[in-house]
């Protein structure tokens, strides 16, 4: 795990796994003895979210901070106004678990001059098994559109290729070849390679010092 900024912010298109990551890496976090917010920043998808795993990371010590009425029926659940509690607590780091595609990006921008002030990495996740971002020409437009509206610099991609049970080795490396060439035409890094325990060991050594584990924690497509 690279040494984490005190605010990380998880973009990328529907279904890129954006959730999954965000609460394993509030759980690795949590396990250097950091004190861990997550705030569960998906106001556009009332199903697939960080608050399905509350009492998992209640359990760890994590505080969640969620949209109001989140899993309920409410269509358009609002930011609470606690979420401004994290910019005055220096001593917590601050995981923001940010809706799918543009529409999800777009409330970032409100908060424009607190993450201005802050040492902040804003991370994309990039499936290359989803249909929109399966090539580069799809995975450049899903950046480039939430790219437009964060407000804040995105400064690395994470590889979260898989097909769930069925991910093997392989299937990763493909979707490192395309976080690779997306990498190139934006000139950012890739910082992460996700997967399983199982599955990484088996990759080229030469991905070591990318890789972070994934354990399944939500029962969702991640």
């Amino acid at each position: 795990m690279n040494t984490p900024k005190r605010i990380t912010i998880f973009v990328g298109y529907y279904g890129s796994g954006k959730t999954e990551i965000a609460v394993n890496y509030a759980l690795a976090l949590r396990e250097q003895g950091k004190k861990v917010v997550v705030i569960d920043f998906d106001i556009v998808n009332p199903y697939f979210r960080t608050k399905d795993a509350e009492a998992l990371l209640t359990e760890h010590g994590i505080r969640l901070i969620a949209p109001m009425f989140a899993n309920s029926n409410l269509e358009n659940p609002g930011i609470p106004p606690e979420i401004y509690s994290v910019f005055t607590d220096k001593d917590a780091y601050v995981i923001f678990d940010v809706g799918g595609g543009e529409d999800g990006a777009i409330p970032l921008g409100r908060y424009h001059s607190y993450f201005e002030k802050e040492a902040c990495d804003v991370f994309f996740v990039l499936n290359e098994r989803r249909m929109i971002t399966g090539d580069l020409e799809g995975a450049l437009d899903a950046f480039s559109e939430i790219a437009a509206v964060t407000r804040v610099p995105i400064t690395g991609i994470i590889n979260n290729t898989h097909l769930k049970e069925d991910t093997t080795p392989e299937v990763i490396l493909k979707g490192q070849e395309l976080a690779e060439q997306l990498a190139e035409e934006i000139n950012l890094p890739v910082v992460y390679l996700t997967g399983t325990e199982e599955n990484l060991k088996k990759l080229p050594k030469e991905y070591e010092a990318l890789a972070f584990p994934i354990h399944t924690y939500i029962n969702l497509v991640f």
